[in-house]
């Protein structure tokens, strides 16, 4: 018999497959939990039943900051139109709100509003941002969430930190377990956005991950060394985790406490800023000197220290100065020279002097400087500096040689139109000496 040219054979075949196959749609549609309906647990022997926990979603991934650092090595003159005149114009230029923290100081209050007058002066349209640790009547753990603080910053295209003690801008804008406050992240947008976050002196201080805290004198830093939440302490880190900042380098001969700080917190490169100068850098990383002096540029990315020498010592440290109009890249490590410099590079076969170079003074005002720019225009292939403290401090008979040598990367650049130099890559070796006491007899 044929139904529709099929068989009966071929139609009840064909009406078997179709049963079939309709109850495996069904058992999988019984396996396939309903959107919205509970999930069953499975029971596994001998474990109790618990939900599954779960997945955090992941962490946003926030974009490198657009805006620019104006980091000023402290004892910023109100004469020094370049420095002042570049905070207004990375703000956004004339008529620029630029939000001004004086929470450094004892008296933030004053010490605000003189920089915002001296802003003003160069056309900004600055205003006081009314927290700090001893703002009078006024509860800076309560201000620093204030909607209206909050409001304030992120009305700003720039912002500033005064100097003072950088612990009390810190305390103001981090809560005690470590975590930014309202505050403290609106600054952080500021900058993102593109904004300008300038500081002097503590205001610079607080740039880098580590900040000097608590800090000793430079000789006894190399003599007992440097602890977390004494000597140092965590800083805001606008900078980025892998620069090291300090400030009042050259005048106050700060560059030798740098290094232990370094190598205790693992940072490669180290930037110490002069006073009344100060270190531009922008989001592609370029660092631009401008202003009065210069800076101290620390590489210490294939330096050592020998362990079998008891007390503070390294090798093969090197060290730059950047002097103003100079730029250098954070990334690519390239030094470009300021436009007076750039067509007169130094011949090392036609030094200008032949005669030794020594200070028996290496932690004083300007001698590093001093030091560096008589060995790389010299005959001369390495040059030692002393440094030593009081008969009556502490371990009088400890002191510590600076070792400079040129090697064949050293680099000298010299002004076409002052007596100015940039001194690239000299290597340093610190090592700890014995001095004989007493040091000296009257005659």
């Amino acid at each position: 018999m044929k139904v529709t040219g099929l068989t009966l054979r071929q139609l009840c075949l064909r009406l078997c497959m179709l049963w079939l196959l309709a109850l495996a749609g069904a058992a999988q549609a019984a396996s396939t939990p309903v959107p919205g309906a509970p999930v069953p647990k499975v029971q596994v022997p001998g474990k109790s039943s618990k939900p599954a926990k779960a997945v955090p979603p992941p962490k946003p991934v926030l974009a490198p900051p657009a805006g620019n650092l104006v980091i000023i090595g402290g004892g910023l003159r109100t004469e020094n139109a370049e420095v002042w005149q570049r905070i207004v114009q990375l703000a956004g230029g004339k008529g620029a709100r630029i939000g001004v923290f004086g929470s450094a100081s004892i008296n933030p209050e004053a010490a605000a509003q003189a920089t915002v007058n001296k802003l003003n002066q160069y056309g900004a349209q600055a205003f006081a941002i009314p927290l700090g640790v001893t703002w009078p009547n006024s509860d800076y753990r309560k201000a620093a969430e204030d909607p209206e603080t909050v409001a304030m910053i992120h009305s700003a295209t720039g912002i500033y930190f005064t100097g003072g003690d950088q612990a009390r801008i810190t305390r103001a804008l981090v809560r005690p377990d470590g975590s930014h406050t309202a505050a403290l992240d609106a600054v952080w947008d500021v900058y993102r956005d593109g904004g300008v976050v300038a500081g002097s002196s503590a205001g610079a201080a607080i740039m880098s991950t580590t900040m000097f805290y608590d800090a000793k004198s430079t000789l006894d830093m190399l003599k007992q060394g440097v602890n977390d939440g004494h000597e140092i302490a965590p800083g805001l880190g606008f900078i980025g985790e892998d620069v090291f900042v300090d400030q009042h380098l050259l005048v106050r001969g700060r560059f030798a406490r740098m290094i232990p700080v370094m190598l205790k917190k693992g940072y490669q490169i180290g930037l110490g800023i002069d006073e009344n100068t100060a270190m531009v850098v922008n989001a592609r990383r370029d660092v631009e000197i401008i202003g009065y002096s210069g800076a101290l540029l620390l590489d210490l990315s294939a330096a050592i220290t020998d362990r079998g020498i008891k007390g503070f010592n390294i090798s093969n440290a090197t060290i730059s100065y950047l002097d103003r109009g100079d730029k250098f890249n954070l990334v690519t490590r390239e030094f470009t020279p300021s436009p007076d410099k750039a067509d007169n590079k130094l011949d090392p076969n036609q030094p200008d002097t032949r005669e030794p170079v020594y200070t028996n003074d290496i932690l004083g005002n300007n001698a590093v400087l001093d030091l560096m720019v008589n060995l790389i225009d010299n005959a001369q292939q390495e040059a030692i500096g002393i440094a030593f403290g009081n008969p009556r401090d502490f371990n009088p008979e400890l002191g510590f040689e600076f070792r400079f040598s040129k090697t064949i990367n050293s680099v000298g650049y010299s002004s076409t139109e002052v007596e100015a130099y940039s001194v690239l890559k000299l290597r340093m070796d610190i090592r700890p000496i014995q001095l004989a006491q007493p040091l000296y007899r009257y005659r």
